[in-house]
């Protein structure tokens, strides 16, 4: 791993919030590419998804989706569940975070792909009884958009569709529609 990012992972645990920050967004920055340190903080990053420290779990949440790209032993068909479960943290920002960012894991590749969806799609029919639920499944909606907006892929955009069409509510389904316009 290079030093300049060494030094990033280094100041996210700054007494600075600036430098904590500015480190985050360089790492967050660095993961929209392949990068070839991925292996080198992976196995740290699996244990910060449970860490007590908030802050900590969200970020390696968002980390590890943005470093599925550069994943070719495949190791997050085996850590999604660890991954999968931060988007349900009983912290609520930590949870959005982490949610928001799960759609990269799809772009590792088919089968990741196929899982990210399979997690969605049945967590947009089946988690009714989650606080939140309605901002929850806007941000499913946003993120299969955004996915769809990498890849093309007509599939991603008719599961959209259909899960939009799911909902009962006509004020939400036109909320969940407008990340598709």
């Amino acid at each position: 791993m290079d030093s300049i990012i060494k030094t990033y992972f280094e100041n996210l645990e700054a007494k600075d919030k600036n430098l904590q920050i500015e480190a985050f967004q360089n790492i967050i920055n660095a993961t929209k590419g392949k990068v070839d340190w991925a292996y080198e903080v992976w196995d740290q990053l699996l244990e910060w998804l449970t860490d007590p420290d908030t802050h900590r779990r969200a970020r390696a949440a968002q980390f590890l989706a943005g470093l599925a790209i550069s994943d070719p032993d495949k190791r997050m068909l085996r850590d999604f569940p660890a991954l999968w479960e931060v988007t349900k943290d009983s912290k609520f920002v930590t949870a959005r975070h982490s949610l928001q960012s799960i759609w990269k894991v799809g772009l590792a590749g088919p089968e990741q792909r196929e899982m990210v969806l399979t997690h969605i799609i049945d967590r947009f029919k089946n988690g009714m009884n989650e606080k939140h639920y309605t901002l929850t499944r806007y941000d499913m909606i946003v993120g299969l958009r955004k996915l769809y907006d990498e890849l093309k892929d007509e599939h991603i955009k008719k599961i959209a569709m259909e899960l939009i069409e799911s909902e009962e509510d006509s004020k939400y389904q036109k909320k969940y529609l407008s990340a598709w316009k």
